[in-house]
């Protein structure tokens, strides 16, 4: 049997509130989108009694065995969902880690958009979010990925509309460990997105918003914050923001000239830094 093809896409905050805490999780509300950038997922159906799962590309260094995607099987398998079948998967990371941009959890809602679409999975809405919520906290905004509105309680609102903005995405030789960043949130924002409507989308708007995490990770990694300042320098830069906790930094561009413009100088001046055009999807 040939291997299908999937592309799992990487996840950017346009915007993120931390607007309070439970017991054991923040809640935030966040504008998110997805670009081109994006992992390459290879899958097939196989004769075996185990699933196999293997990592290659640049950023598939230091994946361990149990991993998001084998975590996700040996739910689903538990859960029947699978009806048995098992598969060979391969993933081509081109997404770093660590990034902020959801390359794991996104790899995780591509299979799951998979099975669904070629009915190997029949599941309920509800059970659906009880195992993403299993997997990872952002895995269900890459279930079926369009730009969405993340408001309190966890209300999701997608909308069809593109914003078409171009993307220079720009990851330092480190990575921001989530689990870390969040435990040094001490103030909360209060709610901006509890009622989600179209016209939030609009570059007028973003350019207004922020993300609550990078007053932190900038004091925990001062270079995060020297390369937003350079971004913001660049000309016909529409805004720039870091996506999750870090630590990509990433500028928005009406234009691909503007976008390819801004690459050229940034490689100028921060040349051992990933950076990459991309855009909105």
């Amino acid at each position: 049997m040939k291997f299908f093809k999937i592309k799992s896409h990487a996840k950017v905050n346009l915007a993120l509130n931390v607007i309070g805490k439970t017991s054991k999780l923040h809640k935030i509300e966040s504008i998110v989108s997805f670009i081109d950038l994006h992992d390459l997922i290879y899958l097939k159906l196989i004769d075996k009694k185990d699933h196999i799962v293997t990592f290659k590309g640049r950023f598939s260094y230091n994946i361990s065995k149990i991993n998001t995607i084998t975590s996700l099987l040996k739910l689903l398998d538990k859960k029947k969902l699978l009806n048995n079948q098992k598969f060979e998967i391969k993933i081509v990371k081109n997404i770093p880690q660590e990034s902020g941009m959801g390359g794991g959890s996104m790899n995780a809602a591509s299979l799951i958009n998979f099975f669904i679409d070629k009915k190997i999975m029949r599941i309920k809405k509800n059970e659906l979010i009880k195992v993403t919520s299993l997997i990872g906290s952002d895995v269900i905004l890459g279930v079926k990925p369009q730009n969405t509105i993340l408001s309190l309680k966890g209300k999701i609102k997608k909308y069809n509309k593109k914003i078409k903005l171009h993307t220079l995405v720009v990851k330092p030789n480190f990575g921001c460990s989530t689990k870390s960043i969040y435990s040094k949130v001490r103030t909360y924002s209060k709610s901006q997105f509890n009622f989600p409507k179209l016209s939030m989308l609009k570059v007028e708007y973003l350019c207004t918003l922020n993300n609550d995490l990078e007053e932190i990770a900038f004091k925990n990694y001062p270079k995060l914050k020297k390369i937003k300042s350079f971004l913001l320098t660049i000309a016909n830069t529409a805004f720039v923001r870091m996506s999750g906790s870090g630590s990509s930094i990433v500028a928005y561009f009406h234009s691909k000239r503007a976008c390819v413009n801004a690459y050229k100088q940034f490689k100028a001046k921060f040349n051992t830094h990933w950076c990459i055009v991309s855009k909105t999807i």
